[in-house]
């Protein structure tokens, strides 16, 4: 569990923060409870420009509620992390030192974005097996049959291998790009594309026998919009024989609730790793930061929040406008974090098979 001994109990923002990680506390009991080695709970998340001192840096609030909603899983992928660190290491300030981390170098150009991806994990539970990169996709043949480089992806997809309980798998997490065009109806063909690239790298990855692992867990942000027919960019995991149970496929992971950028797939062996049928999409603007706490926040939110770039006056609707949607989603996020339980114990089956001389 997470630490709160520098919580400031004598401030307005102290109280306010106790109280309402209390209530965070609560909510979160909708997500099962750890185990010591029968289950594996999982997330992905990305923290929007975590933490980007263009945007103003986090408030210790806004890190308590992120490390408390961390703090419930066991192993976190999280995009768009910044490339100093500053906000991830004052979350793992309160989480405690049994927390580890694996991050990649930052991805420089404006496509990049100066951002990194991480992995944050309880050493308690989980053990990194060794195995870290980004991945770099292979040559690919021209219109005359030549070895060319190929173009890579814009943001470099990290992956791990992590072992748990008796399970042993890799993971990968990306950040593919927004892209050019599109609607909510269609999405651009380099989105597509780049998860076209990536799917069908991994699916040769664990094909291969001598894969470090051949279980593997592709998640992060896609920028998916559907995962019904009509999404060709979902499509693509689908092609590269990636198992997004239904169940998972039902939730919107932005913060309106309206898009499935995040996504979580399978390409794992039976009585290897398992999904137990828990998953969801945790909205914590539910409890903390919610609608109407916008009058709370009018002072932190300073003049723009009364006034736009060119300094004219915001009306009231612009006003609820700009903690929605900007200055709250710079506090927590624009994603809500979607989460899956996975089974690590195959204890038992392993010894009805030795029973059987079949090990």
């Amino acid at each position: 569990m997470p630490f709160y001994h520098r919580i400031a109990s004598n401030t307005p923002e102290g109280k306010r923060t106790i109280d309402r990680l209390l209530k965070l506390k609560t909510a979160l009991k909708e997500i099962p409870c750890k185990t010591v080695d029968e289950t594996l709970l999982l997330a992905t998340w990305n923290i929007r420009d975590f933490d980007k001192p263009s945007y103003g840096f986090r408030s210790d609030e806004a890190i308590y509620y992120i490390a408390e909603i961390i703090s419930k899983f066991d192993l976190v992928a999280v995009q768009e992390v910044y490339k100093d660190m500053d906000g991830l290491e004052r979350v793992l300030s309160v989480l405690g030192g049994f927390w580890k981390y694996l991050i990649t170098d930052t991805t420089e150009g404006s496509p990049g974005n100066k951002e990194r991806m991480a992995f944050l994990y309880d050493s308690r539970k989980i053990r990194f097996g060794g195995l870290a990169g980004e991945l770099v996709l292979p040559p690919v043949k021209d219109a005359t049959g030549k070895k060319i480089p190929a173009s890579q992806v814009w943001r470099t997809p990290y992956i791990c291998g992590f072992k748990a309980g008796w399970s042993r798998f890799m993971i990968s997490t990306v950040h593919i790009l927004w892209g050019k065009g599109g609607t909510t109806k269609t999405e651009p063909a380099d989105r597509i594309a780049e998860i076209r690239k990536v799917a069908q790298f991994l699916k040769k990855r664990t094909d291969d026998e001598t894969a470090w692992s051949r279980n593997l867990i592709l998640l992060g942000d896609f920028n998916i919009y559907s995962t019904d027919e009509t999404g060709k960019a979902f499509a693509e995991l689908i092609n590269a024989k990636f198992d997004v149970p239904e169940a998972l496929r039902e939730f919107a992971s932005n913060a309106s609730k309206k898009k499935h950028y995040d996504q979580i797939a399978f390409r794992i062996r039976e009585e290897r790793l398992g999904w137990t049928e828990n998953c969801g999409v945790f909205d914590f603007y539910q409890h903390v930061f919610t609608e109407g706490d916008e009058a709370i926040y009018a002072e932190a939110m300073g003049k723009a929040y009364k006034k736009n770039s060119k300094g004219k006056v915001r009306t009231d609707a612009q006003k609820r406008t700009y903690y929605k949607t900007h200055w709250r989603t710079h506090q927590m996020s624009d994603h809500l974090p979607m989460w899956v339980e996975l089974k690590i114990d195959y204890s038992g089956e392993y010894l009805k098979r030795k029973r059987k001389n079949l090990v």
